[in-house]
This record gives structure tokens, sequence and C-alpha cells, in this order.
């Protein structure tokens, strides 16, 4: 069974891919771009966050309104 593995390179390979980008953008850019990047994925992380931590209240506040009822009826 063969398994397609994306971004498998090694040694030559690595060497190669960071010579084009060195070619493409240019010794001055690679910094400012590799920022861009770290920025952009401390800010998707912040977003995974956040909708994380409203999918867990949600999935709390309906528990506590399933609780309620039962609580409710129990007195009747």
């Amino acid at each position: 069974m063969k398994t397609l593995l994306l971004f498998n390179f090694f040694g030559p390979e690595m060497l190669v891919v960071f010579f084009a980008i060195l070619l493409l953008f240019g010794g001055k850019k690679i910094p400012e771009l590799m920022r861009g990047l770290g920025k952009g994925i401390s800010e998707f992380n912040r977003a995974r966050s956040a909708v994380e931590h409203e999918l867990k209240e949600g999935m709390k506040e309906e528990e506590r309104k399933k609780a309620i009822p039962k609580a409710d009826e129990g007195e009747a």
C-alpha cells in the first residue's frame, strides 16, 4: 500500500526548495515573509481557540438547560 506523503523532503530536496525561495524572494524579503507567516499562524490559532471555547460554552449551556427542567419536575 502506497502512502502519499506531502512535504516529505530530505537533504537535497530541501536545498533545492531553499534556493528556489531565495531566488524568488531575495534574501531581504525572507525574514519579512516568515514574520507574516508566523503572525498568520498565530491568528489562526487564536481563532481556533475562540471557536473551541465557544463550542464548549454552548455545550455546557445546553447541559444546564436540560438539567433545570428535570430538577423542576421533581418538585411538582
